[in-house]
């Protein structure tokens, strides 16, 4: 297995008696985009601005290609220009005076490159970005999504061993978003560049990133793919945070043919691999609603692995139509087709995948 690009060990920063980012461990593969997830305050910007020096390390290492960029017990760091890493920040930092070129051909001036070079290297980068028409023109006239490309050029020109994203769609509107999400992992498959970069949305990270780490309160949730975080949550926030989640209690019960989690005066069931539960535990049965087959409620006590439920509101999307229904004694949104449309109080039979469901002890 190849040495890690860069890894984080016991990382830590605290502001007074709070820890912002409480002694975390990661790796970054060569070549990797890995993302930092979670909500506001959760320590991922200030990870980030550890990993380039902006920010004092109080406890833990980070070390990039075998070279130690800080320490927090020696207290030694590297200076941020020292460290060949590049950062493309939120707002994007365009400097308005300048060309596009300019602003791609800046980092280079100040590294001391020539003339002649400098150009070489700013129109190649220009063209893999898809700026080379407009590399004359004046930065301040690029809508949003060339000036994002114009950030990403001038950090990508001196092809930096480390390319640092803080939240770089949040500034985009919807459309923008996902054609920049493709533009990054295009840059990333041409280039070989390894990045880091943190956002707060989960769709970016989960499109973008090869491996997330979703943060809470300065540590770690989980570590993983994106689908093994989605399907396979290892705690409750990260199920929680990472979509929508339809939850229902229960109790669960060991019958002769396995475990089953039964839903109260419904006498509907659902088979589970359940692991550390006893006979007779209070339980929430989680799944996905994308992973819900939704039909008309028959008459019939509810068969196997069928919920039963009641529509109580009902909005159209364009493509979609989101239910917010009443399972049980709690309620749950909960996505159908467009072309089959249920009404307030209509009643519902809601087929689970006992595979993609997961038991929860309360």
């Amino acid at each position: 297995m190849a040495a890690p690009q860069l890894a984080l060990r016991g990382l830590t920063r605290r502001f007074g008696d709070v820890a912002a980012v409480d002694g975390i461990d990661l790796d970054l593969a060569p070549g990797q985009i890995f993302a930092l997830l979670g909500p506001s305050g959760c320590g991922k910007s200030t990870t980030l601005r550890m990993v380039a020096g902006l920010e004092r390390v109080d406890a833990g290492t980070i070390t990039m290609a075998g070279r130690t960029l800080a320490d927090g017990g020696t207290g030694k760091a590297m200076r941020p220009e020292k460290r060949n890493i590049a950062m493309v920040f939120q707002s994007y930092a365009v400097w308005p005076h300048m060309t596009v070129g300019q602003n791609v051909e800046f980092p280079l001036k100040m590294r001391g490159v020539g003339k002649a070079e400098r150009r070489r290297r700013a129109a190649e980068i220009l063209e893999v970005t898809g700026l080379g028409a407009v590399a004359g023109r004046s930065a301040a006239m690029l809508s949003g999504g060339q000036q994002q490309r114009v950030a990403l050029a001038r950090a990508l020109v001196y092809t930096p061993d480390l390319l640092l994203l803080d939240e770089p769609l949040s500034n985009l509107d919807a459309k923008l978003r996902t054609q920049m999400r493709h533009e990054i992992r295009r840059l990333n498959r041409e280039l070989g560049t390894t990045m880091l970069f943190v956002t707060h949305d989960q769709d970016e990270a989960l499109s973008l990133a090869d491996r997330v780490a979703v943060m809470n309160h300065g540590r770690v949730e989980q570590v993983g793919a994106p689908d093994e975080l989605y399907e396979r949550p290892a705690t409750p926030f990260v199920r929680d945070f990472l979509g929508r989640v339809v939850m229902v209690e229960g109790t669960l019960t060991r019958t002769a043919d396995g475990v089953r989690v039964f839903f109260g005066e419904t006498h509907a069931d659902v088979a589970v691999a359940a692991t550390g539960l006893a006979d007779g535990d209070r339980v929430a049965l989680c799944c996905r609603p994308e992973d819900l087959d939704i039909r008309p409620a028959p008459d019939a006590r509810p068969a196997p692995n069928e919920l039963r439920a009641t529509v109580e509101s009902a909005a159209y999307l364009g493509d979609s139509i989101e239910y917010v229904l009443r399972i049980a004694d709690g309620t749950a949104v909960v996505t159908g087709g467009r072309h089959q449309r249920y009404e307030a109080g209509d009643r519902l039979a809601l087929t689970v995948d006992p595979q993609r469901a997961t038991v929860w002890s309360l």
